[in-house]
């Protein structure tokens, strides 16, 4: 990942406003330290501060075309630039070979229009000198972050976190993934309206080749890299699949014959938690580098200001879940790997969290699938890009592909309706998919292993712990004056308002606020999907555990939480269950 600060139609663009720039754009300098650049043209600035990826050597930003009159800054990678380079009409010279260079090219011929053309995660402003318009966008699920400010001299300004706008906008937010904005028209358009995003049922039939198949292509675009990567690992389906795929493919890509065939893996948890000792399994499966970093909760409590500080959120879920992930990307970087494969999204598009075991029918469990995705770029994606980015690493998410997403949306959700008596549990589909006898991609007590979140799979005390910490801090008179002291978005528990006094000490004011979402949750439902069981309004925690009756170490006191029986427990029974029923096998 890259930051990106961007300030256009400034009234006062004297030396001390460079310097300004200059000084707002470190503020990014972790997501990218490996170089910073700044262009200046009239009333407009584009910076950068870069994460070398993609052609170290010569592929600094900002990028400008042949005449240097089309700029741009991105974050982000543009996996189909060589097949855009095809498209080109005109002979364009290229003066490095950056995967970003190509969208000053496209703009030249395509005009705004060119972003549609786009497949890859990414945030970018685009300035034309030629008549100083400029667009700015964002990829179509936010995978990587923009916000958007106002100057009150009129000023407009973009930047890949909102620390670098909240001294100098009078009102900013959160660029909406999907959309394009426009100088010419001053306002947002969406450029990205799939099928799925009106929420109409689909009917396509549950084709596991397709899927399959679809994935494997989406895993190896994002083996693009001329740095040293790995896979995160935490033992659970997603990221297992993911790297499964990662070392079938590894050897046949200019990554592996640059950094060789054996894939690096990394996981974090309290020792002896469950995604430890179901990583390691993987890891000895795939015969991947594999290493296990453990942390402690007090340093997980420890590190809490600096997680707040940089995920700019103080959602219970996303910080839980940002605390662990945000420890090993500093581990993972003093390795020398600079990028890695994760596994999110599969749970929004599959219905793989605990409370789809409760959807009341197809509707609604495919209607949920589309609020997650379309809210991805609030949570998981946010926690992924930030968590990494904070220590220079950048985290690609082959579950989130373009392509993929359309098929994965775009089957009956009958097929993914979950169905324990039938053994057909969370994810079945992605698991039958890949649950090949010949040629296996994993064990099979992987492939059917119980859903974990992260902030769970990492050590059950952990949650336990920050709660407790919390209990600590604030008081039951600070409980009871809450909504006096915070009014947007109340907390609702000690542990909320503890964040939250995080937060506010470092983004005080209220458009930082209200880039937050709210609303009663369980196991990472929407707010409308509690409606689905009457019990989950009276125990609304975002945990897997929350889901009673569920997940196997469904909440009870913290010294009765039981401990997985051989490292089996509910999964293990499950498994068994699902060897004695016929399963449609993948073509």
């Amino acid at each position: 990942m890259c930051g990106i600060l961007a300030v256009l139609c400034l009234q006062d663009c004297s030396l001390s406003k460079r310097s300004r720039v200059l000084e707002l754009s470190r503020r990014l300098r972790h997501r990218g330290p490996d170089w910073s650049g700044l262009y200046h043209h009239e009333n407009h600035f584009l910076a950068h501060e870069r994460l070398a990826i993609v052609d170290p050597t010569s592929g600094d930003q900002p990028l400008l075309n042949e005449e240097k009159t089309i700029v741009v800054t991105v974050n982000g990678e543009i996996y189909n630039h060589e097949s855009l380079k095809a498209v080109l009409k005109e002979s364009h010279k290229y003066r490095t070979e950056s995967d970003c260079e190509v969208l000053t090219h496209l703009y030249e011929e395509y005009g705004e229009d060119m972003v549609s053309m786009l497949d890859g995660m990414f945030s970018f402003v685009l300035l034309d000198t030629r008549d100083n318009s400029f667009i700015a966008a964002r990829d179509p699920i936010g995978i990587t972050p923009l916000y958007m400010g106002w100057g009150i001299d009129g000023s407009v300004w973009f930047a890949s976190e909102m620390k670098a706008l909240v001294n100098d906008c009078e009102q900013f937010k959160y660029f909406p993934p999907g959309h394009i904005y426009s100088s010419k028209t001053g306002s947002l358009r969406r450029y990205y309206e799939p099928k799925w995003f009106s929420e109409i049922i689909p009917t396509a039939p549950y084709d596991p080749l397709l899927l399959r198949q679809a994935f494997e292509r989406a895993v190896v675009k994002r083996l693009m890299t001329d740095v040293p990567f790995g896979v995160l690992l935490s033992g659970g389906l997603d990221s297992s699949l993911v790297a499964s795929v990662a070392c079938r493919y590894i050897a046949d890509t200019k990554a592996g014959k640059q950094w060789g065939t054996k894939l690096h893996s990394f996981c974090v948890g309290l020792k002896g938690s469950p995604d430890l000792k179901a990583a390691k399994e993987v890891a000895d499966y795939l015969g991947t580098l594999h290493k296990e970093f453990h942390f402690t909760v007090q340093e997980g409590l420890d590190a809490l200001p600096d997680v707040i500080y940089h995920i700019e959120t103080y959602d219970v879920t996303t910080i839980r879940a940002s605390t662990p992930m945000f420890l090993m990307s500093r581990k993972i970087k003093s390795l020398g790997v600079k990028m890695v494969l994760s596994g999110e999204g599969s749970d929004e598009l599959f219905g793989g969290y605990l409370y789809f075991h409760k959807a009341p029918n197809k509707e609604e469990f495919h209607k949920e699938t589309c609020r997650k995705v379309k809210d991805l770029h609030l949570y998981d994606c946010l926690r992924a890009n930030k968590s990494t980015s904070a220590w220079g690493v950048e985290a690609r998410v082959p579950f989130l592909d373009k392509d993929f997403i359309d098929i994965a949306l775009g089957m009956d959700p009958a097929a993914k309706m979950i169905r324990t008596k039938e053994g057909r549990i969370e994810k079945w589909v992605l698991r039958n998919a890949f649950d090949d006898e010949k040629n296996p991609y994993l064990p099979k007590h992987i492939l059917y292993r119980q859903k974990e979140q992260f902030s769970d799979g990492v050590g059950y005390s952990w949650i336990d712990g920050l709660k407790a910490h919390a209990e600590q801090q604030i008081t039951d008179q600070m409980m009871a004056n809450a909504a006096y002291i915070y009014p947007y978005n109340t907390p609702t528990t000690k542990e909320a308002y503890y964040y939250r006094r995080i937060f506010e000490g470092f983004f005080p004011q209220n458009s930082a606020r209200t880039t937050v979402p709210g609303g009663p949750s369980v196991a990472c439902s929407t707010a409308k999907a509690l409606e689905w069981d009457e019990a989950w309004a009276k125990n609304p925690d975002p945990s897997g555990r929350a889901a009673i009756g569920i997940h196997e170490a469904s909440y009870k006191e913290p010294s009765e939480t039981p401990v997985m029986e051989n490292g089996e427990g509910a999964t293990y029974k499950m498994l068994k269950l699902q060897e004695s029923i016929p399963v449609v096998p993948v073509k």
